[in-house]
Parts: structure tokens; C-alpha cells; sequence
């Protein structure tokens, strides 16, 4: 469905040389013009000033119909219906840009509610249709910003070069910013001061200053699909990276997390299809980290659980660049628990085992008889191309063919499907009803708890 409001775009102007018209004289409207006077816009009221405005420099009565070109926004509060429409058609014919009291649909300009912190403006903007709720919000926001923030801000702006000047490398600034905005003085630099605040940032900047110029990189797990599912850690990451190389497991709604402004690389690896090969891979790492950048290496489910991280950080520490691992929910937990299948039961399975499905070269070079216990759940991944092996081959080693299946295929995601059935009938069922990969195979008297415990 269209969205009728996105013609609407929440932008930021300077106004310190704008002439306004104010035609009314409500609370609501000397509000309005009051943001725009500290803004230092020029005021116009039409016809009379109201009484909180009489002596105010810049503040101007305008007693005659305005010419062409007079105005860069008029505001309107009139309960007059005549007077009303008049200026509608005459802004409308001015090409102006209007605020209308009562009027949100036909007005150009909104004025958002705002959180401000010494140069720091975060608008609620409800286009005009629900000024409580924007003022809820504010409210919020409000509670959570610290009240040093601005002051620390306004330091800030004025060592820019000073700071650019000694972070040569955007993963520095970036650290320097973290570190900063992380630590104490946003909290108590309301109480301490300037002096406090510029001892805390040089201490921060001679931290950020003497790391290594070139950038980190993190090997982040993004779990099995669902967004909600990042770690904490992972999100905060994702929101500082300069360029994220994510694999083909990644969703969509993980990817939106990103820094808008980020570069990402598609560097997933399909069965049989490796479009970048892993040593490309690991050398794009060294050189983007050397190249002074933050970068993410996104793996779907668990970066150390069949996600070849091993190999990228041994690479990593044989050319010198720092990183850090991320541990992500990994693909058996995630899916299996959506599926409403505990991996674990007293009852059940006292133990879990996760194994590799992709069987290369279409062999069955797997310890089949380590496999057959039936108080192990096992946990295939990437098995459903191999499926019809990895049933013939539990069975031929002495695993019962009623042993319970299920084939969870694009797992904590909207299209989560569950297949169930056993291992002699599992292969059948997939040929009747074609399953999508991604897809792990849970093979466990677990299994049969599902009808009970399925949660989706």
C-alpha cells in the first residue's frame, strides 16, 4: 500500500535570514514563531502585534498586503474561514512555503517536536496528524540522552581540526567517537564544566591517537535470519562499519541494520558456486583493515560454527590486523527453537552433535557409527541436497528407521517451513514437497516433541 505521506521529507534548513508572516495571534502560533525568532528569523505580524511581542528587536508589524518575493514561509492560526482560505490561495499562488493551524494535510511545513542537546537536533515528526504522540516521544527521548551531551558536542565543534588533524583514519575518529560518547563525560558534564569536559576529550583523543592507524575488523555473527536475533554487540557494530562483507545467508531486514552509508559486498558462497573464493575473501579483509577502514565480516548463524572464520583470522594475524569475533545465535539453536524442538531432554537426548551436510564430491566420508546414539540429537547442516545419503547411510550403521526428522528450512524468518516424518520416509516427503535451502536437518527422538511445544 502507498504510503499517502511520502511525499513528505523532514529536512533542516537555516532560517537565521528568513522573513516570516504571522497572521493570528494564538499560543500555538507565538510557539511556532518563538523557534524561529532564536533561530533568528526576521518576525512580520500582520496587522497588530500581540502583546508578548511589543519591544522585541527584528519584530515588525505589517500593515500592507505583502508584494512578491516578501516572505520565505508564512504561518497561519485564524479561526476566520475567509481569512483563512485567502491565505491559502495566496501562498499556494506565491509558491510559498505555509504553516496552516488545523490544516495538516494542506500545509507544506510541519514543525516537529525537538530533543536539543548544544548543536544535537533529533526531530519527532508526525507531519501535523499527531502532535501528542510526537510530544510522547520527545518526552522519551529526553529521558535517555544525558544532559552533558551538548556541552561535550560543543566542545567538540570547536577542536575539529584539532581532532581530524590528529585522527588521520576514519576508523580512529570513529574509535575516538565511540570511546567519547561511551563514557562518562556525557553524564556529568552538565555538573563539571568545561574544564572537566576538555580533560576527559584530551584523554580520549591520546587514547584514539595512539592505535594503530589502520582499521579493525570484527567477524560478526548474524544469526539465523531473524533481525531481532543480533546480539547486542553485532547491532552497535553494524552501525559503525565502513564496509561489511556479508555472505548469501544474510537476510534483508539484518542488512537495513547497516550504517546507511556503508559499502557492502556480497561474498556468499552457494553449493558448487563460490563467486568470490575464500583467499580473495580473506585478502579483501587485510586490505580494507590496512586501508584504515572499520569492517564487518557478516556470517549468517555463528562465524566458528562451519562459517570458515577460523581460516579469515589466521589470516588476519599472519598480515597483522587487529580483529575481534562476535559470536552470533548459530543456525541449530535458532531454528530449531523456532520450530519449537528442544535440541536437549532429560527424557530424550542427553547430548547434541552438529555435523556438515555438504557431503563434497557427493562421498559419505562421515563417522557414521560415532552418529548412532539414541540419546544424540544430531544437527545437519547444509544436508538437504544430501539428505537421501545421510539417511541411507544412519540407517545402514544401525540408526532405527522410525528415528523422528525435521527439515527446518529458512528458519526464524517469515518463511520458516518445518518438514517432519522419519528417517526411512524424510526423502519421499522432500520429492513430494519441494523444501527451499537454507535448510538444517534435525534428526532426534527430539523431534517428536514439536506438535506439543511449536511456538510458529
Amino acid at each position: 500500500m502507498t504510503d499517502p505521506h511520502s511525499d513528505r521529507l523532514p529536512l533542516s534548513f537555516r532560517v537565521g535570514h528568513w522573513n516570516v508572516l504571522c497572521v493570528g495571534a494564538s499560543s500555538r502560533l507565538g510557539g511556532k514563531a518563538e523557534r524561529l525568532y532564536r533561530a533568528g528569523a526576521c518576525l512580520f505580524w500582520w496587522q497588530s502585534l500581540p502583546p508578548a511581542w511589543l519591544g522585541r528587536p527584528g519584530v515588525t508589524v505589517q500593515s500592507d498586503w505583502p508584494g512578491e518575493g516578501a516572505f520565505q514561509l508564512v504561518l497561519v492560526d485564524t479561526e476566520d474561514g475567509e481569512e483563512k482560505a485567502r491565505w491559502l490561495s495566496w501562498c499556494r499562488d506565491q509558491g510559498l512555503a505555509f504553516w496552516m493551524a488545523g490544516e495538516p494535510e494542506a500545509s507544506t511545513v510541519h514543525f516537529p517536536s525537538l530533543v536539543e542537546r548544544g548543536p544535537l537536533r533529533i526531530a519527532v515528526d508526525t507531519q501535523g496528524l499527531a502532535p501528542t504522540v510526537a510530544r510522547w516521544l520527545r518526552q522519551r527521548l529526553e529521558q535517555v540522552l544525558p544532559d552533558g551531551l551538548g556541552a561535550v558536542l560543543s566542545l567538540t565543534q570547536k577542536r575539529r581540526e584539532q581532532i581530524e588533524k590528529r585522527l588521520p583514519t576514519p576508523h580512529q575518529r570513529r574509535s575516538f567517537w565511540y570511546r567519547l560518547l561511551e563514557g562518562q563525560s556525557v553524564h556529568r558534564a552538565s555538573l563539571d564544566g568545561e574544564e572537566r569536559i576538555a580533560r576527559d576529550l584530551e584523554e580520549v583523543l591520546e587514547e584514539s591517537a595512539v592505535h594503530s592507524p589502520q582499521g579493525q575488523v570484527f567477524l560478526v555473527g548474524a544469526g539465523p535470519g531473524d533481525p531481532d536475533l543480533l546480539t547486542v554487540k553485532a547491532l552497535r557494530l553494524l552501525g559503525q562499519a565502513d564496509i561489511v562483507l556479508y555472505d548469501r545467508l544474510v537476510s534483508e531486514p539484518i542488512l537495513n541494520r547497516v550504517r546507511a552509508d556503508a559499502e557492502c559486498i556480497h561474498v556468499g558462497k552457494a553449493r558448487s558456486n563460490h563467486s568470490v573464493p575464500q583467499d580473495r575473501i580473506n585478502q579483501m579483509l587485510v586490505d580494507y583493515a590496512k586501508a584504515g577502514k572499520t569492517v564487518v565480516r557478516l556470517k549468517g548463524g555463528d562465524p566458528f560454527i562451519f562459517g570458515r572464520g577460523g581460516e579469515e583470522i589466521e589470516t588476519l594475524a599472519e598480515n597483522g590486523v587487529g580483529f575481534q569475533v562476535v559470536p552470533g545465535i548459530t543456525a541449530a539453536s535458532g531454528c530449531a527453537a523456532y520450530a519449537g524442538i528442544p535440541l536437549t531432554h532429560r527424557r530424550y537426548a542427553q547430548s547434541v552433535r552438529f555435523v556438515t551436510g555438504h557431503l563434497q564430491d557427493n562421498t559419505a566420508n562421515l563417522p557414521w557409527h560415532e552418529l548412532i546414539d539414541e540419546g544424540q540429537t544430531l544437527v545437519f547442516y547444509m544436508g538437504l541436497v544430501g539428505l537421501p545419503i545421510i539417511s541411507r547411510e544412519l540407517m545402514a550403521h544401525g540408526m532405527r528407521p522410525d528415528m523422528p526428522v525435521a527439515l527446518v528450512s529458512k528458519g526464524t524468518t517469515p518463511e520458516q517451513l518445518t518438514v517432519t516424518g522419519t528417517l526411512e520416509s524424510i526423502v519421499d516427503q522432500v520429492n513430494r514437497n519441494p523444501v527451499a535451502p537454507p535448510t538444517l536437518v534435525i534428526v532426534g527422538d527430539v523431534v517428536q516433541l514439536r506438535d506439543r511445544l511449536s511456538w510458529i
